[in-house]
């Protein structure tokens, strides 16, 4: 069964970082991609940043654009999410997310889910 596993989440001041992780329990993934997305008390789920496996193409919200950072190393099957100078408006549940082939923003065409890792931005 493919799992998803976010981890890297915790409490951090304003103007400080977190790097998310989110494991990827099936090599397969390999044609698929990855999407972050967050999800904050009472609001939407919304797309934070992709990659694709394969070639390593990206993709950022305008919201998180120029503070964070996605990667992945196909060494250790695990995508990764750099967030700096972080606010306080990003708290939330971060997920990590897998499709195939391209990126899409739309959650809805995402096959595969992490539970979620709570970041708690405080000002």
């Amino acid at each position: 069964q493919v799992q998803l596993v976010e981890s890297g989440g915790g409490p951090v001041q304003a103007g400080g970082s977190l790097r998310l992780s989110c494991a990827v329990s099936e090599r397969t993934f390999s044609s698929h991609a990855m999407g972050w997305f967050r999800q904050a008390p009472g609001k939407e789920r919304e797309f934070v940043s992709g990659i694709t496996w394969s070639t390593g193409v990206t993709r950022y919200a305008d919201s998180v654009k120029g503070r964070f950072t996605i990667s992945r190393s196909y060494a250790k099957s695990t995508v990764y999410l750099q967030m700096d100078s972080l606010k306080p408006e990003d708290t939330a549940v971060y997920l990590c997310a897998a499709r195939p082939n391209v990126i899409s923003s739309y959650s809805g065409d995402y096959e595969y889910w992490g539970q979620g890792t709570q970041v708690t931005v405080s000002s």
